[in-house]
């Protein structure tokens, strides 16, 4: 039988319709090492499709348009190191959203705003 989906993509990705797609994936890249896949400029230039890969997981990724206008949208993503990868986000340009804290759960976590409008939650399994 033939492969249904592309070698090397999960299952399930999140497809994500931002108001700056080249900014989100620039994001991305310093933040998470992501690696872009393939991307398709539509008119006037801004992204029509486009595919990163974060460690195991394909996220896809769009500008919005009037069509498919931008939706605000959280995304969580476990890191060796939250706070490395926090400081990286803030210098990435990211907007701080909560600084990463352990609460009720194993996970120390924190939240940031990419310049997309992405909303990326950040944790580490602390115990």
């Amino acid at each position: 039988m033939p492969d249904f989906k592309p070698t090397g993509y999960n299952s399930v990705s999140p497809y994500l319709v931002v108001t700056d797609a080249a900014a989100m994936l620039r994001f991305m890249e310093q933040v998470f090492g992501a690696k872009l896949l393939r991307s398709y400029p539509g008119e006037s230039g801004r992204i029509m499709h486009a595919e990163a890969r974060i460690d195991d997981t394909v996220v896809m990724f769009a500008d919005g348009n009037t069509q498919w206008p931008p939706i605000a949208s959280n995304v969580h993503v476990y890191v060796p190191d939250v706070d490395e990868t926090w400081r990286r986000a803030l210098a990435a340009g990211g907007r701080p959203v909560q600084e990463p804290v352990q609460k009720q759960d194993e996970d120390k976590r924190g939240g940031v705003q990419d310049p997309g409008g992405t909303t990326w939650w950040i944790s580490t399994q602390v115990g």
